[in-house]
């Protein structure tokens, strides 16, 4: 239990401490972004770097706390699983900054997705094998597997690079899917992912004090790509966490599949439905935009805090709400979560307009 609260502090005060210096460094060498074009959203150059703190916190405190003192006592499998874990990361974070610094090409940056979905899917062995029951399925045929967690992969890592629209949305609905994945790990007793999970959590909460409107800095994509990684791979994980190291009967009546949609709700189902938008405009799937649910709330008036109040709200009302219906039969908790999950985002898209009409 130290390890896991000793993880999200010291992660914390290393974003505190390193973020003012990168912050400093990046208004020296001109690493901001300008408002020049009409997709921008504010007034003013904001350094895009902020997520080389987040990277250095996670990946020290990750590494100190669960490398060094929890992998002694753990099996061979873990091991293996955080070298291939870190080997994927780096990718990302290097990927990230060149695009923060001088641009990368959206197909580019896919292929690197791939590598990396492969690097933890096919080395690390983190995938999904089966849904328990869900709509009747158990098992699923390599293929399947395959296929399904890489497309799982992508949506999960893409979705939080596409909410990263606002000051402080993307650090804030991380904060609390991360918390929610280290949560359910340390509730199955499993202190290495739980490790992971906070020492994350800490980092984007010393990044957010940074990133509350109005920001100081932005995470940028060398932040939101290792971010979504990290989404990804837990939720990979929580999806197929075998039922035998359930030490608690009553929590494995909890369909893990479902959890996992239920922590990533909202920048799931924005992404798809801005996906699903743009594909039927005929447009690539990765078009920058204004369809996304926080672009709509502007337009109407909320503030930047106003949004990210709402959609926190909206998540931890999921999760509270699943601790409901999560251990009914999986697909019925599935299906009324989903229905719920939308009906919520289709209340933000319908809210009713702030601005004042003449």
């Amino acid at each position: 239990m130290q390890f896991i609260v000793l993880s999200f502090i010291v992660a914390f005060l290393i974003v505190m401490v390193c973020l003012p210096v990168v912050i400093k460094v990046a208004r020296i060498k001109h690493l901001v972004d300008d408002p020049k074009d009409d997709r921008k959203i504010h007034s003013r150059s904001v350094p895009t770097v902020g997520g080389i703190a987040i990277f250095a916190a996670f990946l020290f405190t990750a590494s100190f706390f669960a490398d060094t003192n929890l992998l002694r006592s753990l099996t061979e499998h873990i091991s293996e699983f955080y070298r291939y874990f870190l080997c994927g990361i780096l990718v990302l974070f290097f990927v990230g900054l060149k695009d923060d610094l001088i641009g990368f090409k959206a197909n580019k940056k896919l292929l690197a997705q791939l590598v990396t979905a492969g690097i933890i899917i096919l080395g690390a062995q983190v995938k999904i094998a089966g849904f328990e029951g869900l709509f009747g399925v158990n098992k699923l045929p390599d293929a399947a597997s395959f296929t399904l967690s890489v497309f799982t992969y992508i949506v999960i890592v893409n979705s939080i690079n596409l909410i990263d629209g606002i000051d402080g949305l993307a650090g804030t609905v991380t904060l609390i899917a991360s918390l929610a994945f280290g949560f359910c790990f340390f509730l199955v007793d499993n202190l290495f992912f739980a490790v992971i999970c906070f020492a994350l959590a800490g980092s984007i909460l010393g990044f957010l004090i940074f990133n509350f409107n109005p920001a100081r800095v932005f995470m940028g994509d060398s932040g939101s790509l290792i971010i979504g990684y990290v989404m990804a791979v837990m939720a990979l994980k929580t999806i197929n966490y075998p039922l035998s190291l359930v030490e608690f009967p009553e929590l494995g009546a909890y369909n893990k599949a479902v959890l996992a949609m239920t922590i990533l709700a909202y920048p799931l189902i924005d992404t798809l439905r801005v996906f699903a938008l743009r594909i039927m405009a005929g447009k690539s799937p990765f078009t920058p935009d204004k369809q996304h649910i926080h672009h709509y709330l502007l337009a109407k008036g909320y503030t930047h805090k106003n949004i990210v109040g709402i959609v926190a709200l909206y998540a931890i009302v999921l999760l509270g709400l699943y601790m409901f219906i999560g251990n009914k039969h999986p697909t019925m908790a599935f299906c009324v979560m989903l229905g719920i999950a939308f009906g919520f985002s289709y209340f933000l898209l319908k809210i009713p307009s702030r601005r004042k009409h003449a």
